[in-house]
């Protein structure tokens, strides 16, 4: 479209500048052709396009540059067997090997045993000191759960050396007004009042007739510290 306005007006200040020319001089001039006007205004067109274009500074075209990614370190492969390794322990904390308690048998009144309302009996278990360290005087055997059955927490009143046996005996009553199976729970403890060692218990059926049984003697310690 503004190319065809351009050419318009380079052919009407074509005609004005020919009719302005005086008749005897247009007879003198011959007149130029209306193809000659048109290759002029072509021309002179071109020449401004041209000039137009030269002018314009050229764009330049952007170049891309490809940035390289990071490269990651592989970490180092951990042979087998570094993993850390943890081993249980009972209780939640390190293993007691100082004072240690392990049931051997029942040497009187073993599990079962039938016995009378009232009647007295006493109690004797047999233990091994399996620790590291003798059980001083003043340590403590005495009831930890169920029924005393009349019975009294006992102190040591000598030391009990690193794998020795000892015999603990408690004095017992029946009840008078309880029938069927009693159960007593005891247990050692430290100077601290700290319980280590097996549990032990007596149990007793009143006015029944079950058959006693022998506790058998454990082959391992107890998870007790």
């Amino acid at each position: 479209m503004r190319h065809t306005k351009i050419l318009v007006i380079l052919t009407l200040l074509g005609g004005l500048l020919l009719s302005a020319c005086g008749s005897s001089k247009a007879e003198e001039t011959p007149t130029q052709s209306l193809e000659q006007m048109q290759t002029a205004a072509v021309e002179t067109f071109a020449a401004i396009r041209t000039q137009t274009a030269q002018a314009v500074p050229a764009t330049a075209t952007p170049t891309i540059t490809n940035t390289p990614l990071p490269t990651l370190t592989p970490l180092p492969a951990l042979p087998l067997g570094t993993l850390p390794t943890s081993t249980p322990t009972i209780g939640g904390g390190a293993t007691n090997t100082c004072n240690r308690l392990l049931y051997v048998s029942d040497v009187t009144i073993p599990d079962n045993t039938v016995v009378t309302p009232g009647q007295t009996f006493t109690k004797t278990w047999r233990v091994q000191n399996t620790g590291t360290c003798a059980w001083a005087a003043g340590y403590k055997f005495s009831l930890i759960g169920g029924d005393a059955l009349g019975g009294a927490t006992l102190t040591l009143s000598t030391a009990v050396s690193p794998g020795a046996q000892f015999d603990i005996s408690i004095a017992m009553t029946a009840p008078t007004a309880k029938t069927g199976t009693l159960k007593g729970t005891w247990r050692m403890s430290d100077a601290a009042g700290a319980y280590f060692g097996d549990a032990l218990t007596v149990v007793v059926v009143i006015g029944g007739t079950s058959t006693p049984t022998r506790t058998p003697t454990p082959t391992q310690p107890t998870a007790y510290p």
